[in-house]
């Protein structure tokens, strides 16, 4: 009984007891009831509902990720950096970087990246921001013409949307926080730097501790080897290979 209502979270009490009668046991409804409630087992609507993380979790192939981070110059120029993020490969694009990151700007960058994932497009279904006033309905416009529906992040609740807040730490902890950034320039170039390694390198541990490129490969032991250290960055960054 507490078996059926488990794997069957839709189910009712009575459709449980439905389920029984059809498998020959002859139970009362009240019974049904009793049992699982004891079991702990709550009424279908709080047990079938989907929460925001499963949500994500179960449409991840065709999830997008959006969202503004800022970083600030030597000389207090604030620059705003746009990226999106694929959910379920964790594969970074950064769209641009500007200090004035105006309507019409952010819905080119938007055309933009549709351009660049190419046939890779039709895969996406949804796209996570949240309800800045720089995303505005041209923005919006861009992915509803490829079918790619537009989901807002509820007021001040940056945890809906997790997978790009948890990158924009990662990139301030091991890049940004380490550096002088003197100008736009200079941003735009240690960024890219920082995602071929983070798209090509750097292990993932929701992805098995493989790069988003990186198709995954049976685990092997390494036999003896030099392992040669490669450095990025300026050494803020390392990179480990087996010699050759």
């Amino acid at each position: 009984m507490v078996r059926l209502a488990r794997e069957n979270p839709a189910w009712g009490y009575r459709r449980v007891h439905g389920e029984l009668c059809c498998l020959g046991f002859r139970i009362g409804a009240s019974t049904v009831w009793a049992i699982l409630h004891r079991a702990g087992v709550e009424p279908a609507p709080k047990r079938s509902a989907l929460t925001w993380r499963q949500f994500l979790w179960a449409q991840a192939n065709g999830v997008l990720a959006v969202d503004f981070f800022t970083v600030d110059t030597v000389f207090l120029q604030r620059l705003y950096v746009l990226f999106v993020l694929e959910v379920a490969s964790r594969r970074v694009h950064v769209l641009g970087m500007t200090p004035n990151p105006a309507a019409e700007w952010v819905t080119q960058q938007a055309r933009n990246l549709l351009m660049d994932l190419e046939d890779h497009v039709g895969q996406f279904r949804f796209l996570v921001r949240d309800r800045d006033a720089k995303f505005t309905a041209a923005f919006d416009a861009v992915f509803a013409a490829e079918r790619i529906r537009v989901l807002r992040t509820p007021v001040r609740a940056p945890r809906a949307n997790a997978y790009a807040e948890r990158w924009v730490g990662t990139v301030r902890r091991e890049l940004l926080d380490r550096l002088l950034i003197f100008g736009c320039r200079q941003l735009r170039s240690v960024l890219a730097e920082y995602v071929d390694h983070d798209n090509g390198h750097r292990p993932h541990r929701a992805l098995e501790q493989e790069p988003p490129l990186r198709p995954g490969v049976p685990v092997t032991v390494a036999p003896p080897a030099r392992i040669m250290r490669r450095d990025r960055l300026g050494g803020l960054i390392h990179e480990y290979a087996q010699a050759a």
